[in-house]
């Protein structure tokens, strides 16, 4: 904290004897005044530094409390966005563990039912097989009959 200098006087002091050899109204007394008013103003002067400082000191404490509300507020904000944050994450990773699970059981599905479309396939093919030597046993039946009744 800096004090400003104070203004030297041009005049020298008086001292107490030369003020008393000094004539009356000789300026002895307007030179006491004028040491006087300035004492003054320069205690009041003091004073008046002395309370802008306290103000100045007790304005930056009100400030940075202020300011600590404020960064509180808003960090709570902050911090309360954070942890909902961090629950939509966590629902995300459930949610596509789920879908990973649902995803294989779907692939089973279809593997299983295109198996069974393969097998039913089969078994068409077989029955048509099974017309197919029916048809052809028929046929060499009928032959032999036909050669043996002739």
């Amino acid at each position: 904290m800096n004090s400003p200098q104070l203004p030297q006087t041009r005049g020298r002091v008086l001292s107490s004897s030369e003020i008393n050899k000094s004539p009356a109204g000789s300026g002895g007394d307007l030179e006491s005044s004028l040491i006087q008013i300035y004492h003054h103003h320069h205690h009041n002067s003091l004073k008046l530094r002395d309370q802008a400082e306290k103000a100045k000191k007790d304005a930056i404490k009100k400030a940075g409390r202020v300011s600590d509300l404020l960064v509180e507020a808003v960090n709570g904000g902050v911090q309360e966005s954070f942890i909902n944050e961090k629950r939509i994450e966590a629902e995300i990773r459930a949610l596509a563990s789920t879908i990973a699970r649902f995803m294989k059981q779907t692939d089973q599905w279809l593997a299983a039912s295109h198996a069974i479309n393969t097998s039913v396939k089969e078994i068409g093919d077989f029955e048509n097989w099974m017309k197919s030597m029916d048809f052809d046993c028929k046929s060499i039946n009928a032959a032999i009959r036909n050669i043996y009744q002739q």
